[in-house]
C-alpha cells in the first residue's frame, strides 16, 4: 500500500532518507560535494513529502520558496531498491500540487549532470532546462530546470 504524507523537515523518516541521499551524492558529486552540500540544509524546509510503501519510507522531496512566483524543489530521493516504480513521479507531482495550492506559478530545481537518472527524470516530467541560477551559475556540473505549473 502506498501512502503520501505532507510534513516538514523534522519528520524522522525524511531525515533518514536525506542521509541516504547525502551518501549517494557524496559519491556522484566527488570533489564538489562540499560545495553543493552547504546549500542543502534541511532545517529550512517547511514543505516536505514522504512516500511510504507498506508503512516503510521509500522516497522524499521538498519545496521551498525561491521567489514570489516560484518554489524550488529540493532533496528528491527514492531508495535504490524502490526505483523504477513511479515513486519519484508521485513525489514531484505532489510537490507541484502543493506549490500551486500555495499560489506559486512554477517550480525550479538544480541537479548534477552526472546524475543521469535525475536529468532524464526531470525531462520526462516536462521540466525545461534554464540558465543556471544563484550559487549554481559557475558550476559546470549543475543543470537547472523550470516547470510552469
Amino acid at each position: 500500500m502506498l501512502k503520501i504524507t505532507r510534513t516538514n523537515s523534522e519528520n524522522i523518516d525524511f531525515i533518514k532518507l536525506v542521509k541516504k541521499l547525502d551518501a549517494y551524492l557524496k559519491i556522484t558529486d566527488g570533489d564538489e560535494h562540499d560545495f553543493y552540500n552547504q546549500y542543502n540544509n534541511i532545517d529550512v524546509l517547511k514543505n516536505v513529502v514522504v512516500i511510504y510503501v507498506n508503512d516503510v519510507a521509500v522516497g522524499c522531496g521538498a519545496i521551498k520558496r525561491f521567489n514570489e512566483s516560484s518554489m524550488e524543489v529540493k532533496r528528491m530521493f527514492v531508495s535504490i531498491e524502490n526505483r523504477g516504480q513511479g515513486i519519484a513521479k508521485k513525489i514531484v507531482l505532489e510537490l507541484e500540487v502543493w506549490a500551486k495550492e500555495l499560489g506559486y506559478k512554477s517550480c525550479v530545481l538544480e541537479t548534477g549532470k552526472r546524475q543521469i537518472e535525475a536529468v532524464n527524470f526531470y525531462h520526462k516530467c516536462n521540466y525545461k532546462v534554464i540558465p543556471n541560477y544563484g550559487q549554481y551559475k559557475a558550476m559546470d556540473n549543475s543543470i537547472c530546470f523550470e516547470k510552469q505549473l
